[in-house]
């Protein structure tokens, strides 16, 4: 009965996620997407903190009144996540098929979606907003009772280098649904549709493949990290931080107010009279000093679990690369289609496209 229940689990969790989205008060902001053929912005209603610590007081609730264990998500994480495959190739298939081919073959339009923006209740839920707080939120519960079978098999012993990855996640999914609306200027919003890229990574991908670090090492004999090189893989995840976030901060006040200084920083542009891109700061280290900043923000989780030379938790920072070199590639195009000579201009002022002075 409980496999059932397990493989049942993301359904449920999905659905009271889905359930809390809507009915708790949010923010309605305007993002910087446009409706199709139209000048209009779209409008988001944002929640997604609220959402993801009341499913976690739930589920503490139900944990406390002994009606799942602590760590009954870790104990029964196959079967979870066999459910949530299961769930996303239906769920992909479901917000493809009632809107126009884009692409020569149903496959490609499978995959990589057809519609752009989809919204339902007059913007209340955004898929790809709902999309990314549903992984956001699936992927803490899977932190917490990984964490949780952790201490449950070690106690006072149980390693702090593991605890404190387990920390830095729950800071990442935090830090990302705090600023929430930032996200509404990012490449997934503006470039991506609704797929099974989109929606199996969301919803199967992201909240268990995120946890892999904790998942490849929670059951294995401790192997303490002293304090002093915790101290450094937590300096190396906080440098990863700052990069990624003061990027995309800079990017999102730059949208809303090109003339705003930041950080006492006046931005500096460049322009074509119609089109202007920012060139200084944070953006004119590299093209997409961002991405460098997620690589080394999940390089720092993986060393803080103690154990760097087991190649399992070196598939998280492994699938950023894999993941973001390719979004470069594309993203490249998509500017010099967009921006034309004041891209290639940019080009010549950051030729740095990731790390700076190597690639």
């Amino acid at each position: 009965m409980e496999k059932v229940a397990a493989l049942l689990s993301p359904l449920i969790v999905y659905l009271v996620i889905f359930l809390l989205n809507i009915a708790l008060p949010g923010r309605w902001v305007t993002g910087y997407v446009t409706k199709v053929n139209s000048t209009e912005k779209l409008r988001y209603h944002l929640n997604g903190l609220q959402v993801m610590f009341l499913l976690i007081l739930i589920l503490i609730l139900l944990c406390y009144n002994r009606i799942i264990g602590w760590d009954w998500f870790y104990n029964f994480r196959w079967y979870a996540l066999t459910g949530a495959v299961i769930i996303g190739l239906i769920f992909s298939f479901v917000m493809v098929v009632p809107y126009p081919s884009v692409r020569k073959s149903f496959s490609a339009d499978y995959y990589f979606g057809r519609a752009e923006n989809i919204q339902v209740w007059k913007g209340r839920i955004d898929v790809k907003m709902w999309l990314y707080l549903a992984g956001a939120s699936m992927l803490s519960v899977n932190v917490l009772s990984f964490a949780a079978h952790h201490y449950l098999l070690y106690g006072v012993h149980a390693s702090a280098g593991i605890i404190l990855s387990a920390s830095l996640l729950m800071f990442f999914l935090v830090d990302y649904l705090t600023f929430e609306e930032i996200h509404l200027y990012t490449y997934d919003l503006f470039a991506e549709r609704v797929g099974f890229k989109l929606g199996w990574g969301c919803v199967a991908f992201y909240p268990w493949f995120y946890s892999i670090p904790l998942w490849a090492t929670v059951s294995l004999p401790l192997n303490d990290t002293p304090v002093f090189g915790l101290i450094i893989y937590c300096l190396i995840f906080f440098f990863g931080w700052g990069l990624s976030r003061g990027a995309n901060l800079q990017k999102y006040y730059f949208k809303k107010d090109p003339t705003r200084t930041i950080l006492g920083m006046k931005p500096e542009t460049i322009s074509d009279g119609n089109k202007t891109l920012l060139v200084n700061g944070f953006w004119g280290i590299s093209r997409h000093i961002n991405y460098l900043g997620e690589i080394i923000m999940a390089t720092g989780i993986v060393l803080c679990t103690g154990h760097p030379l087991l190649i399992w938790p070196w598939l998280y920072p492994v699938y950023y690369i894999a993941l973001l070199f390719p979004r470069q590639v594309d993203d490249n195009k998509r500017c010099a289609a967009k921006y034309g000579p004041l891209w290639d201009e940019y080009v010549k002022k950051v030729p740095y496209k990731i790390i700076p002075f190597i690639y």
